[in-house]
């Protein structure tokens, strides 16, 4: 049996797993990373954390398998995405701290930038940047030229997260196609960096990385790197992708039309597709898969585990309490208690964007709202509403996906979501869509990451075991008697949606 390492690294931390051959978890290990906030705007993580936490990962790991290590033939990293670290000529850190996706300090260059609405447009539909301009790589470099200038100078190049981990394990700078197209200088449909826009932006062209497909095998782990691991001499190192393209794959949405739902902290509906789904109005924001020529659309909210999470800390306080003396989960609570209200919540209704609108709500700066409220609700119908206002708020990203490519009957739902039957059936019944899940579960990066490595040694000649992998082990059908309710909600949903929206506008107008 040959085994592959795979790094998975979120925002969060690094998960470092363990799979054989056939894609199986034989054992895993996580650490934290944390995030820092040194001015409005900005949010870094240290490279040098990354990579202490992978040693002390990859160490844990192999501690607790008993294994031949020196059957491990592989490892592979996925990354959160739109990751800026500058590296000199000597090869050496330019920076302790970096800005990692979120950091929004580039907004101000963008828009010098991006001077139009047009030339935002025009821009989006080149690179599929669906996300704030700001907040990708060229702009953050162009930041770095204005406000750092000396150390811009010296920097050779500026690589992605998971690509400054390749870079400890390998000593070869590179990026690949997948992390690329969060360049913001990426065309893709050449498949390539777009050298005019490096230009109008100002930067030089040896800024952004040289591109490998996510199963080229870059090179082997540095021999010294090696015996500090564990790792055996000669294991080799896959490109990797992009944190949402490996999570795709993890997911088994390798062929057209093949879609899932990613339920955490914020949630998502990403397809995949031999064709990026652009459109300028509400700009779905695309990635590269990591299989050469196809691409994942994805539209998301940017509040669905973190508006529950809130529903529980404010209303649910008893439960939470429970569940540190030895209760049953506090979820699982919640799951229990809403199933009690019926659907449609006795008429309650949340919009759940606690976290702001994005581009298919009338305004960003929308807020929640809990509609409807009487004296007769109770906490169940306040919960049932919430876990159906997720979903409506799903439903019109999935809405405006399948406006423009064909999605399949079923949808797979993943992540920490994705282990509520009761959530998922609302999702059934929202969607109108047989709801499935898989073993993969909150796996999918990782699982990813491990199939870029076993394509790239030949251990799998293609991607298609991942289908196998995420076999569904459940899946619910829509209950046909809720239809017309939840298709009258939806209805009233928007219409909530779009008033608050006005008066957010309002209220940041007035100052309030």
């Amino acid at each position: 049996m040959r085994y592959i390492i795979a790094y998975d690294l979120g925002t969060g931390g690094i998960k470092t797993s363990l799979f054989d051959e056939r894609g199986e978890s034989i054992a895993s290990s996580f650490a934290q990373c944390e995030t820092y906030y040194p001015a409005p705007n900005f949010r870094e993580q240290r490279p040098e954390d990354w990579w202490n936490i992978l040693v002390q990962t990859t160490k844990e790991l192999l501690r607790s398998v008993s294994i031949n290590t020196a059957d491990i033939v592989a490892a592979a990293c996925s990354g959160h995405s739109l990751g800026v670290v500058p590296i000199d000529e000597e090869g050496r850190l330019l920076q302790d701290s970096v800005p990692i996706w979120s950091d929004a300090r580039a907004i101000g260059e963008a828009s010098t930038v991006l001077l139009t609405a047009q030339a935002v447009d025009e821009w989006y539909l080149m690179t599929g940047n669906g996300f704030p301009a700001g907040l990708y790589s060229a702009f953050k470099i162009l930041w770095h030229k204005r406000h750092k200038p000396e150390m811009y100078h010296k920097a050779a190049v500026f690589i992605g997260t998971k690509d400054y981990l390749n870079y400890r394990l390998t000593g070869v700078l590179c990026t690949d196609h997948s992390y690329a197209t969060g360049s913001g200088v990426y065309d893709l449909l050449k498949h390539d960096y777009d050298s005019k826009t490096i230009e109008a932006f100002g930067l030089r062209e040896h800024d952004f990385p040289s591109l490998q497909e996510s199963s080229d095998i870059i090179g082997t782990v540095l021999p010294e790197i090696a015996q500090e691991l564990g790792l055996p001499q000669g294991c080799k190192i896959a490109a990797g992708g992009v944190d949402n393209a490996c999570m795709a794959a993890g997911s088994g949405c390798v062929q057209d039309g093949m879609g899932y739902t990613s339920l955490g902290t914020s949630a998502w509906i990403a397809v995949v597709g031999s064709e990026p789904v652009l459109e300028a109005k509400t700009k779905p924001y695309v990635f590269g898969a990591v299989q050469k020529g196809l691409f994942v659309s994805a539209q998301s909210i940017f509040s669905a585990g973190n508006t529950l999470r809130w529903v529980r800390d404010q209303i649910c306080m008893d439960l939470v309490e429970a569940e540190r003396n030895g209760g049953i989960n506090s979820y699982v609570v919640m799951d229990q208690l809403a199933m009690t209200s019926p659907p449609g919540a006795n008429g309650l209704i949340m919009t759940p964007t606690l976290a702001g609108g994005n581009l298919l709500d009338k305004s960003v700066n929308a807020r929640g709202t809990i509609t409807g409220l009487d004296l007769k609700h109770s906490r169940a119908d306040i919960i049932r509403a919430s876990l159906e206002g997720i979903c409506f708020g799903l439903k019109i990203a999935l809405t405006e996906l399948e406006k423009r490519i064909p999605l399949r009957e079923s949808m797979l739902i993943v992540g920490g979501g994705a282990k509520s039957k009761f959530w998922r059936s609302l999702f059934a019944d929202i969607y109108e869509k047989n709801i499935t899940s898989s073993r993969v579960g909150e796996n999918a990066g990782s699982i990813g990451a491990m199939a870029c490595a076993a394509v790239g040694v030949g251990i799998w000649s293609d991607y298609t075991p991942l289908l196998e992998i995420n076999r569904p082990v459940d899946s619910i059908a829509p209950n046909p008697d809720n239809r017309e309710l939840y298709q009258k909600i939806l209805q009233t949903y928007q219409n909530i949606s779009e008033f608050q929206s006005d008066i957010a506008d309002f209220r940041k107008k007035i100052g309030i």
